[in-house]
């Protein structure tokens, strides 16, 4: 991620007499830091980009690239020169941009009345700014009710939601393939009708009078069978 600290390990424990480490990087290879253990050197190519962000070991010439930033993205090569034969290592480096969190805010809130109950609806917009790579979503609790996507570098992306319950269950998150971020709606944002207060629990009760009312014939089917039973005793 950008703003990291990012290590590329020599492969060695310890540089030995005689020995030279040299770094380079990209395809042409530029040559970035160099130490045979007692003198390091950081070389300021490629108009500065890696200037005050280079760091060797001395023990094991290991390259360390301090707040990393994404034009760090490329191979990087590390040599390690001796009397004897040489060894070549190569790391593959990508860089992300951290991802920004999603702003949630309210487009419009409006209540409506229909044969005597009245709806609420409210409009909610959640974006993000300078992505790439990444997927906006809306969730209410972990179903997902819509989502957009984006490739294009240093893009940004709106998502609306149109709903009519608010409750603490809707949340927006921005996902790349590696990290995530969520930001939980804020209820405060639309104005709910005075006599909307039942509206947004209407499954519920509808729900529990159902419930009720299977509860309610399996007592009377009990009471008719016990009275059954007790006329077929007698007789």
């Amino acid at each position: 991620m950008e703003g990291d600290s990012v290590s590329l390990n020599s492969g060695l424990t310890e540089i030995q007499n005689g020995e030279d480490i040299t770094w380079k990087f990209g395809p042409n290879k530029n040559l970035i830091a160099r130490t045979d253990g007692v003198n390091n050197t950081i070389y300021d190519v490629l108009d500065g980009i890696f200037r005050d962000r280079l760091k060797l070991d001395n023990k094991t010439g290991s390259l360390t690239i301090m707040n990393i930033r994404n034009n760090h993205t490329g191979v990087y090569e590390v040599k390690i020169s001796s009397s004897g034969p040489s060894s070549t290592h190569r790391f593959n480096v990508t860089v992300y941009a951290r991802l920004p969190v999603p702003v949630i805010i309210s487009n419009s809130s409006n209540c409506s009345s229909s044969s005597g109950s009245s709806v609420c609806i409210c409009v909610l917009l959640c974006s993000v700014v300078n992505v790439r790579d990444v997927t906006l979503s809306w969730y209410a609790g972990m179903s997902v009710l819509s989502n957009i996507s984006a490739s294009d570098l240093s893009i940004n992306l709106s998502l609306p939601l149109e709903i009519e319950c608010l409750d603490d269950s809707y949340s927006c998150v921005v996902a790349s393939s590696f990290t995530n971020w969520t930001t939980h709606l804020n209820t405060d944002l639309c104005q709910t009708c005075p006599d909307c207060v039942f509206c947004c629990h209407v499954s519920e009760a509808v729900a529990r009078l159902v419930i009720s009312a299977l509860v309610g014939v399996a007592a009377a089917c009990i009471v008719v069978y016990d009275i059954t039973s007790r006329k077929q005793e007698r007789t």
